[in-house]
C-alpha cells in the first residue's frame, strides 16, 4: 500500500463533502433558510436545557423527552470540549468533525484488498439529502461509533464488540451489530467483549449519576408517531371521519385516538416476528463473508426501524451509514437497499422538515411523501433480508455467486 488516495477516488469524494457539508453548516446557523420547523430547535433549547441538568450530576428524571441510553449524555455533554463557543455551535462543530472522520473512514477502508470506495460515496451523498436535521440530532455521533465498529471488526472482533457495547449505551441500536459476526471464535471474542464493556459502561454511568435507566419507562410508554408505518392506518382514516387527534408526546407528535393502541401493539407484534426472523437466520446461517456482519447489522437496523412505532428522520442518518459500510466490501450484496435508503433520505427531507406541517395535517402530498419515504425503507428491508439469507443460508447451487453478482463471496477467516 502507498498511502495514495484510492483508484477512481481522486479529490473527487473531499471536494462533494466539502461544499455539501457547507450547505448544511450554512443551514443550521440559518444562512440558508430551509422551509418548515426549525430543526435547530433541539440542539439549542432540548440538549441545551439537558447540559444544564446534567452539570448538575444527575439525569433529565423529570423530562419524559429523555428517552435515551445514558451514554447519551457524554453526546450531550460534548460541547464541553469547546467551551470558547456557544452551546449550539459548539455541537454542529463536532458534529461536522465526526462527520468528517467518517468520510476519511471509509475512504482508508476502501484502500484494503476486495474493498472499494463506494461506502465512501454512499456516505458523501446520502448525509447531505437528509438536510440540515442530520446535524442538528446526535445520531451521526452514533452512527460513526457503529461504522467504526464494523470495519473494526474485520480485523479484531473484539473491537467491534467494545464499540458495539458503547454505541448501544450512545442510542441502543448499535447493539445490532453483534448479529451478524462469524460463528465460533469471533462470536464468542465480540460477544464476550460486548458484554464486559456493556457492563463495565453500564456500572460507570450508574455510579456517575442517578437516573441512568429511567429512560425505559419514557420508551415503554410511547405510541404511534405520524410519520411511523403503522400511522399511515391514520393518516387515511382521517379522510373517512375518524375522530382521534395529534397530539405532542414524548418528545414528538403522535397520533391519539380509537384503535391507536390496537395499531402500536401491532408495530411491537411486527417487530417481535423481525426479532423472531433474525434469530432463526442467525441459527441456519453457515457461509459468512467479511462483509456479512455489516450486511446483517443494516438489514437488522432496517427491520427495525420499518416496524417501529416512531420514524424519525435522524432514524435514517444510521441506515445510510450501515449502507455505507455494507458498499465498502467489493462481494457485498447491498446495492439496491442502498440505494433505496439513500434515496428515501431525499424524500424524507421532503417530508421533515419542507412538508411536516402537511404530513401532520394528513393532507394529500404530506401522506404522499409518506406513503413513498416509508414503502422505500420497507422495500430496502424486504430486499435486504432476502439477499442475506440467500448468501448465509445453504440453499440451490448458484444462489450466493447469483445475489453476488456473479463472483461467491470471499469467506472470513
Amino acid at each position: 500500500m502507498t498511502g495514495r488516495t484510492p483508484t477512481g477516488a481522486g479529490p473527487w469524494p473531499y471536494a462533494v463533502w466539502a461544499l455539501t457539508r457547507a450547505w448544511l453548516l450554512a443551514c443550521v446557523f440559518k444562512v440558508v433558510t430551509v422551509a418548515g420547523p426549525d430543526v435547530t430547535v433541539d440542539v439549542s433549547v432540548i440538549y441545551r436545557a439537558w447540559y444544564a441538568t446534567l452539570l448538575t450530576g444527575t439525569y433529565p428524571l423529570d423530562d419524559v423527552t429523555w428517552q435515551y441510553p445514558p451514554g447519551a449524555a457524554l453526546a450531550i455533554l460534548s460541547p464541553a470540549l469547546l467551551p470558547f463557543w456557544e452551546y449550539a455551535t459548539a455541537f454542529f462543530v463536532l458534529v461536522l468533525v465526526c462527520d468528517a472522520l467518517m468520510v476519511a473512514l471509509l475512504l482508508y477502508a476502501g484502500r484494503r484488498p476486495g474493498t472499494r470506495t463506494a461506502g465512501a460515496w454512499v456516505w458523501v451523498v446520502g448525509v447531505p439529502l437528509l438536510g440540515p436535521t442530520v446535524y442538528a440530532r446526535y445520531d451521526l455521533m452514533v452512527t460513526a461509533v457503529a461504522v467504526a465498529a464494523l470495519l473494526a471488526g474485520v480485523r479484531e472482533p473484539r473491537a467491534l464488540g467494545v464499540l458495539a457495547a458503547f454505541g448501544a449505551l450512545l442510542k441502543g441500536w448499535p447493539a445490532l451489530l453483534l448479529v451478524g459476526v462469524r460463528k465460533g471464535r469471533p462470536t464468542r471474542a465480540a460477544w464476550g467483549a460486548a458484554a464486559l464493556g456493556a457492563a463495565g459502561l453500564a456500572a460507570a454511568f450508574s455510579l456517575w449519576m442517578p437516573g441512568a435507566f429511567a429512560f425505559l419507562a419514557f420508551q415503554r410508554d410511547r405510541g404511534t408517531e405520524v410519520e411511523s408505518l403503522g400511522a399511515l392506518v391514520f393518516h387515511v382514516a382521517r379522510h373517512f371521519g375518524w375522530e382521534g387527534r395529534v397530539e405532542l408526546r414524548y418528545g414528538s407528535l403522535e397520533f391519539l385516538g380509537p384503535h391507536v393502541e390496537q395499531v402500536s401493539t401491532l408495530a411491537l407484534g411486527l417487530a417481535a416476528l423481525a426479532l423472531a426472523w433474525l434469530l432463526v437466520w442467525r441459527l441456519r446461517a453457515r457461509t459468512f463473508a467479511v462483509h456479512t456482519p455489516a450486511e446483517a447489522a443494516f438489514t437488522a437496523v432496517l427491520l427495525f426501524t420499518v416496524t417501529s412505532r416512531v420514524i424519525s428522520p435522524q432514524y435514517v442518518v444510521w441506515l445510510v451509514g450501515l449502507a455505507a459500510a455494507c458498499l465498502v466490501f467489493r462481494g457485498a450484496a447491498m446495492t439496491l437497499p442502498a440505494v433505496l435508503v439513500v434515496v428515501s433520505a431525499g424524500v424524507t427531507l421532503l417530508e421533515f422538515p419542507i412538508g411536516f406541517g402537511q404530513v401532520v395535517a394528513s393532507d394529500a402530498w404530506g401522506v404522499a411523501l409518506l406513503v413513498v419515504r416509508n414503502g422505500l425503507l420497507v422495500a430496502a428491508s424486504l430486499i435486504a433480508a432476502r439477499r442475506l439469507w440467500r448468501s448465509t443460508v445453504p440453499g440451490r447451487p448458484g444462489d450466493r455467486a447469483a445475489v453476488a453478482g456473479g463472483q461467491p463471496s470471499r469467506v472470513a477467516r
